[in-house]
């Protein structure tokens, strides 16, 4: 035998030996940014020393799915197709690692929206992964970075959460406490870290006063989780409409940002305002509620947020963005709602239901229910009931207009 041919079998045994390893998976899956979802057998990596391997669930669908695989967030890199979104995970353990000490077999386990970091710069070293210095891997369609998010086949990109079988190394894996329900727990791991984040790092404590604007999923969970803190809590929403809704949620006072009155009554009040408002607004106009040290926290996707995040990270400023949180923090806040019994109003569907619920999130009717998927629905060739949803335009922004959004934030002295 010649060392050609020696070499092209041992390649090939090689390859044989890979696709041994790869572990067979079953996913809801879009081919394209038309997002029409379908089952589609796909391949993750073998666990390795230190991974966890999860029996699937329920998996959370966030709005900012819709954004990544209509491929609205390309500008920040480009999306391989066929593509699974899911960054709300719940399941549990059904193999663990030789080295893995964080969870057993039978150990109910969550994922957000990361499975990897460096692990080794200062911010990962705080607990604050999802500010990693040499990027965080995002739990779907993202590139394995750092070794331990590797995919099958090697170069391709993260599988997500709308799948049967999901492999994460321990360090990303979140325990969920025994008591509370699996299917509550995906929402907690991004709108209820999303909220829960930027109160802790403003140092926010009890007796302060937290403002909530929007009561759509996020605001919510906003509202539940300050009151947890031991917060006085304040609603801020258009009219009167949501008054009676917001005091449901456990806020202590409501103010209409329609009346000059009501916006009088709560001047120089609030320690955080965190807006929630979905779409770009005159977000400058809530300012005047807040106490001198007071911060305004923007957690909508437009200009206003990519604004602040840069202007934040230059001066002092009081108009400041906050996207998702750290491992550290996503536990945290998990055994917060499990403590108090803080559940997020969630709708579970069968796989089935996608292409609608895409379609109904995209219209930007935000009724507070978080859509959750019921994996047993997962079945091979299974298809959603309707044709592709009829998706608007994206509206997330320019880099122009964030560019001119900057100016004007930077040059309004909000940082004085």
């Amino acid at each position: 035998m010649d060392f050609v041919t020696y070499s092209f079998l041992i390649l090939t045994m090689a390859d044989e030996n890979l696709i041994d390893e790869a572990l067979s998976v079953l996913c809801m899956a879009c081919d394209d940014t038309s997002c029409n979802f379908k089952a589609m057998k796909l391949q993750r990596r073998a666990p390795g020393d230190y991974d966890v391997v999860i029996k699937m669930r329920y998996c959370g669908v966030c709005h900012s799915d819709i954004h990544v695989a209509a491929g609205h967030m390309n500008m920040l890199g480009k999306k391989e197709y066929p593509l699974v979104p899911g960054h709300e995970l719940a399941g549990v353990v059904s193999e663990v690692g030789a080295k893995v000490t964080k969870f057993k077999v039978g150990s109910k386990i969550g994922v957000g929206c990361m499975v990897d970091s460096c692990g080794t710069c200062r911010n990962c070293k705080k607990g604050f992964e999802q500010k990693c210095s040499k990027t965080s891997t995002s739990t779907y369609a993202n590139a394995d970075q750092h070794g331990r998010a590797a995919v099958y086949p090697k170069g391709s990109q993260t599988l997500g959460g709308y799948t049967d079988v999901f492999v994460v190394h321990e360090n990303f894996g979140v325990v969920i406490p025994d008591a509370y329900p699996l299917e509550y727990a995906g929402p907690i791991m991004c709108s209820g870290v999303t909220m829960y984040d930027p109160m802790v790092a403003q140092g926010i404590k009890a007796g302060d006063t937290v403002g909530v604007i929007g009561l759509g999923g996020l605001g919510q969970m906003g509202v539940r989780i300050a009151k947890a803190l031991g917060c006085f809590v304040t609603v801020i929403s258009r009219g009167q409409g949501k008054e009676e809704f917001a005091k449901k949620c456990g806020a202590d006072n409501y103010i209409a940002s329609s009346s000059a009155e009501s916006m009088a009554s709560g001047a120089g009040t609030i320690d955080l305002i965190l807006n929630t408002i979905p779409s770009y607004h005159d977000y400058t106009v809530y300012m005047r509620l807040l106490k001198k040290s007071g911060k305004q926290c923007m957690l909508g996707l437009h200009k206003g947020m990519f604004a602040a995040f840069v202007v934040q990270g230059v001066v002092n400023s009081r108009i400041i963005s906050s996207g998702i949180g750290g491992i550290r923090a996503t536990q945290d806040v998990l055994d917060l709602c499990a403590k108090h019994d803080i559940r997020p109003d969630v709708t579970i569907v069968p796989v089935t239901q996608l292409n609608r619920i895409y379609e109904s999130l995209d219209s930007g009717t935000d009724n507070g229910t978080r859509y959750v998927l019921d994996i047993a629905t997962l079945v091979p060739d299974v298809v959603c009931t309707e044709a592709a949803p009829r998706l608007h335009a994206s509206d997330v922004p320019t880099k122009g207009s964030t560019f001119k959004e900057i100016m004007s934030l930077f040059f309004s002295f909000w940082w004085w």
